[in-house]
């Protein structure tokens, strides 16, 4: 059975690479040495007029195994400027790696989660498999790991008493950081606070949830509220300035099973889609909570990400264990289909990335070039791709 189930999975993934050149104008695998658990691409891109590529960074982790150490680190990606006129998926076809690790921090166990302070890119914060978060400048650390493989955070963040992936940095306060694990608490922190300490105790603790909290995010647009999710099933929203941090401002049980992510629409303020251990994505509006706006099903495994475009304030996408990335466009819910167009899946549904052999552990959109995504998953592999552009275009009639 093992056997049958594995040799369906190389089909399925040559199946998949012999089409690449159909579905995407960017394509870039990477194989890592360990595996990385995060992945976020960082707002710097360099170009230089004599190079047909763009420099851009991201930030990466390990996941080893046995003594060996982990890091975080700082990828530096080549992204070809467009699409070559050979046909040749990825805009060039030399043997030049197209990603380098360009920096190595230690880091005391896996990095479950990195992200960095949008305010200033060369903090970043990370989530350990201690109850510990970590709080790094890059840029006061050599580009290789010191040989002793001492973990030297700027700032360790205390209030935890179990590991977890829930993080994320205030858009519109400077150094405001929240955090959610196994511990079913949500801890925030002013970094701001620390006046040259090296410990922070957090500023509040909220308990609010019943169980371990998968995903915490602040909202985009107020700077008070934020949201969480957790394996109680129930999409909480809360507020900073509440005297009463164990008393949400809405609960709401959002799926019938573990809700793994969130995700707060940068275009739209009242808009949030959460991901699921039922397989399923909904979408929500802030101002009704008591029942989903629609339901996106495709997924066949428990769905761990979800994250929405920076560019295009409908277009969505959807990760899980099913080794699948999926992206939706809210706009094309409720289109008409055609019967053989409606076995391929919803009309929302407009790109299935297969490109994987493993669970997709987290995937990130990119800041400057439109459709282009950086996944990470179990089998080791960092891909960089971006969806062609005949895919999403209205009048397609690829899908």
């Amino acid at each position: 059975m093992l056997d049958e189930i594995v040799a369906d999975e190389e089909e399925e993934f040559n199946i998949w690479k012999k089409n690449t050149p159909f579905l995407y104008d960017v394509v870039i695998t990477h194989a890592l040495e360990w595996p990385s658990l995060t992945v976020q691409w960082l707002p710097d891109r360099h170009q230089s007029p004599t190079k047909d590529y763009s420099l851009q960074k991201m930030i990466v982790g390990t996941h080893t195994s046995g003594d060996e150490p982990n890091y975080l680190m700082i990828a530096e990606v080549q992204i070809p400027l467009q699409y070559s006129e050979d046909g040749n998926v990825g805009g060039f076809e030399s043997t030049e790696a197209k990603v380098h690790i360009i920096q190595q921090i230690n880091h005391e166990g896996e990095v479950n989660r990195a992200q960095y302070m949008p305010q200033n890119s060369f903090v970043i914060a990370t989530k350990t498999v201690s109850s510990d978060v970590y709080v790094f400048d890059h840029t006061k650390h050599s580009s290789n790991a010191p040989q002793e493989r001492v973990c030297n955070p700027e700032l360790v963040l205390k209030g935890h008493t179990k590991e977890g992936y829930g993080l994320s940095w205030s858009p519109l306060k400077e150094g405001q950081l929240l955090s959610g694990s196994n511990d079913a608490q949500i801890c925030f922190w002013d970094i701001n606070a620390a006046s040259g300490r090296k410990v922070l105790e957090a500023k509040q603790i909220f308990k609010v949830h019943e169980g371990a909290v998968e995903d915490v995010s602040w909202h985009l647009k107020h700077e008070y509220l934020f949201g969480s999710v957790g394996d109680d099933c129930h999409l909480l929203i809360l507020d900073t300035r509440t005297a009463a941090p164990n008393k949400p401002q809405h609960s709401v049980v959002a799926h019938e099973s573990e809700v793994n992510s969130l995700a707060f629409n940068p275009f739209n303020e009242w808009l949030l889609a959460t991901g699921s251990a039922d397989k399923t994505v909904k979408l929500f509006d802030l101002r009704k909570l008591t029942c989903s706006l629609h339901t996106f099903s495709n997924h066949t495994e428990e769905v761990f990400q979800i994250e929405w475009s920076p560019m295009s304030e409908t277009i969505l996408a959807s990760s899980g264990g099913d080794r699948r990335l999926v992206v939706w466009d809210l706009g094309r819910i409720g289109d008409e289909q055609t019967s053989e167009d409606a076995e391929d899946g919803p009309p929302e549904l407009i790109f299935i990335h297969g490109g994987h052999t493993s669970k997709i552990s987290d995937f990130s959109w990119n800041l400057y070039d439109d459709w282009l995504i950086a996944s990470v998953a179990e089998d080791n592999i960092l891909q960089i791709w971006q969806v062609a552009e005949n895919i999403y275009q209205d009048d397609a009639d690829i899908l």
